[in-house]
C-alpha cells in the first residue's frame, strides 16, 4: 500500500507539475505587414523562430503571413487593442498618427543601416520607439535593418534631379514625399504588393519598394528598364514587432529579456542577409538589361540641403518629430569625433552638411 500510495503521490506530482507548465506557457498569435510574396517577410520569420527556440517553455509565438488574418493597414489598431498579441512593422506606415513614426522608419538623406544601429543600441534611439509606441499601448522592439533601397525603377529613365520634374513616383514615407515635391516630382501612395503592376500599366512613371534584394523577388526586372541610384529617398530603414503592452506585461522579465535577445540577434543578421541579396539582385538586374543611372554628386547635395529644411519644417509642427531628430542629429554631430578621425575605415556617414540642431531644438 505505501508503495502503490507513493507512485500514485509522485504520479499526481508529475501531473500537477505538468499542468502548471502547460498554463505556464503563453500562446500568442502574430502577424505582419507584409505578405508571403514579399521578402521582407524573412526578418520576420527570422525572430520568431528564434523566440520560440530561446523561449519555448514560457512562449509559443503562431507566425500568419500578411494579409491572412487581416489586411496589413490593421494590424496596428489589432495589436493596440490586444486583438492579436504582436505584428511585424515597418513604422513609417503609421506617420499619419504621429509624425515621428517617420524617422523611426527611415531617413531621407540621413542615417546608413550602420547609424540606426549605432543609434537604437547606444545612442537612445530604443528608448524613443518604445516610448513613441508607449503611447498606443504596445512595447516595441526593433529588430531589423537595411542600408538604402533599390531607387526609383521604371521605363522613364531619371538621372537627375531635372528627371523627376513632373514625374507620378511611388514612394513611402511622410517626410520623403514632402523632399520629393519639392524636387517637382508627384507622390503616388501604392502598396508594395502593388508597384509591379503600376509599373507596367504606366499609371506611374517610375517606383519604390525596398532594397535590390527584395525588388527583384518582386519581379521588378520584368516591368523596369531603367534604375536610379541610390535610393536617397530611404538611405535605411528599421523593421521590427509590435508587442500589446498587456501581453508584454504578461511574460517574466526573464521571458521579456529573451525577446530583446532574439531581436538584437536578428537585427545583426537582417543587416548582413539583405546586403548579400542586394549584391546578388544586383547583379541579377544588370544581366537581365536594367540600365543603372546614378544621380551626380552635385544632384545628392542639393537633395541632402531641401532634406535639412523639410527635417527642420517637420519639428516645428510636432514635439515627438522634433524630439526623434534632435537625438538622431545628435549623434551624427557626437559620433564624428571618432567616426572623422578613422577616415577611410570608418562606419557611418560622414556628412558635411546636417541639419540644423539648434533650429530643430527651437521647436521642441
Amino acid at each position: 500500500m505505501k508503495i502503490l500510495s507513493r507512485f500514485a503521490l509522485s504520479t499526481l506530482a508529475t501531473g500537477v507539475l505538468l499542468a502548471s507548465t502547460a498554463q505556464a506557457q503563453e500562446q500568442w498569435t502574430m502577424t505582419s505587414t507584409w505578405a508571403d510574396n514579399l521578402d521582407l517577410i524573412q526578418i520576420d520569420r527570422h525572430w520568431v523562430e528564434l523566440v520560440n527556440q530561446l523561449a519555448g517553455d514560457e512562449l509559443q509565438i503562431n507566425f500568419r503571413a500578411g494579409g491572412t488574418l487581416m489586411p496589413g493597414t490593421e494590424v496596428f489598431d489589432a495589436t493596440e487593442t490586444g486583438s492579436i498579441e504582436a505584428a511585424g512593422d515597418w513604422p513609417g506606415y503609421w506617420a499619419g498618427l504621429n509624425p515621428a513614426f517617420s524617422p523611426l522608419a527611415t531617413t531621407t538623406s540621413l542615417f546608413n543601416a550602420v547609424d540606426y544601429l549605432n543609434w537604437i543600441q547606444q545612442w537612445g534611439g530604443r528608448e524613443l520607439y518604445e516610448e513613441i509606441y508607449g503611447q498606443f499601448n504596445m512595447m516595441y522592439l526593433p529588430y531589423g535593418i537595411t542600408n538604402n533601397e533599390s531607387g526609383f525603377m521604371g521605363r522613364t529613365p531619371i538621372a537627375s534631379i531635372a528627371d523627376l520634374d513632373g514625374k507620378r513616383l511611388r514612394l513611402s514615407g511622410r517626410d520623403q514625399g514632402r523632399v520629393l515635391e519639392r524636387l517637382g516630382g508627384s507622390q503616388v501612395t501604392l502598396a508594395g504588393g502593388e508597384v509591379y503592376q503600376a509599373i507596367e500599366r504606366g499609371v506611374i512613371d517610375a517606383g519604390e519598394f525596398s532594397t535590390p534584394g527584395v525588388d527583384y523577388k518582386a519581379g521588378f526586372s520584368e516591368v523596369a528598364d531603367n534604375w536610379a541610384t541610390p535610393g536617397w529617398h530611404q538611405s535605411a530603414s528599421v523593421f521590427g514587432v509590435m508587442i500589446n503592452m498587456d501581453a508584454w506585461n504578461a511574460l517574466s522579465e526573464e521571458t521579456q529579456q529573451k525577446l530583446r535577445i532574439a531581436a538584437d540577434a536578428t537585427m545583426a543578421w537582417s543587416l548582413a542577409w539583405s546586403e548579400r541579396e542586394s549584391n546578388e539582385a544586383t547583379r541579377q538586374f544588370v544581366e537581365d538589361g536594367v540600365t543603372i543611372n546614378q544621380f551626380s554628386d552635385e544632384d545628392l547635395a542639393q537633395i541632402q540641403q531641401v532634406t535639412n529644411e523639410v527635417i527642420v519644417q517637420g519639428a516645428c509642427e510636432n514635439p515627438d518629430h522634433a524630439k526623434v531628430y534632435q537625438s538622431m542629429v545628435s549623434y551624427l554631430q557626437d559620433y564624428a569625433t571618432w567616426r572623422d578621425v578613422s577616415y577611410p575605415f570608418n562606419m557611418s556617414r560622414t556628412m558635411d552638411n546636417l541639419p540644423s540642431l539648434e533650429e530643430i531644438e527651437a521647436c521642441l
